[in-house]
């Protein structure tokens, strides 16, 4: 698909961000849930981290599939203080001022574009987050604007039916892609991240940060 962003030059595509939270082999989810609960702590990470934005008077993004949109408990649906995109074939598309459905990922981006470089609107984006599911992150991997993954390590087992398109081992190379340092972590995030295991509901679990190689 030929996006309006690709046709014009002065509208860049966005950089993208994946943010998941994955066992060591990768799993991410079983029968269309998260197959852990209780990690009070990661979740407000997540809030946190895709709520700040770089600088005053941007929004950033969520990019999610239907699946993802449909998990979210209605209450908490859109997901506040950010810009949600719902990619979906099925849903109608829709536009509200914390919500809009679009068709595929290309057009999600170029939405963006038009928006970063909108003059008067005052409509000006800030990080651009993809947070699943699966179909998502793996087209998106499939393009150069996405630069960096935001991993959650689950460090104990669980059963998953559903996987990361990448497997980033622990030892901290594989697939193009390398771990960067509690530094970089830090800086990129905006906050003094806990870089010890932690435990919560008798899962432990790690934060890390993975750029692609050039």
């Amino acid at each position: 698909m030929t996006t309006t962003a690709d046709n014009n030059p002065a509208m860049p595509l966005p950089e993208l961000t994946l943010i998941v939270a994955a066992t060591s082999k990768m799993g991410i989810g079983l029968r269309g849930t998260l197959p852990w609960t209780g990690l009070k702590k990661e979740m407000a990470y997540f809030a946190r981290v895709t709520k700040r934005a770089p600088s005053p008077g941007v929004t950033n993004t969520v990019i999610m599939g239907r699946k993802t949109w449909d998990s979210i408990p209605p209450r908490f649906r859109p997901l506040k203080e950010r810009q949600n995109i719902v990619i979906s074939r099925s849903l109608e598309r829709s536009s509200s001022t914390e919500s809009q459905t679009v068709g595929s990922l290309p057009e999600a981006l170029a939405l963006l574009s038009q928006q970063s470089t909108a003059s008067e609107s005052g409509s000006k984006t800030g990080k651009a987050f993809i947070i699943g599911g699966a179909q998502i992150y793996e087209a998106a991997l499939e393009l150069k604007q996405a630069r960096r993954i935001l991993l959650t390590r689950i460090l104990s087992d669980f059963e998953c039916d559903t996987f990361f398109p990448v497997e980033l081992p622990e030892s901290g190379e594989g697939s193009g892609w390398r771990r960067r340092g509690q530094e970089a972590l830090d800086a990129w995030v905006g906050e003094s991240v806990y870089g010890e295991v932690q435990e919560e509901a008798g899962t432990k679990y790690v934060f890390e940060m993975w750029e692609r190689d050039n």
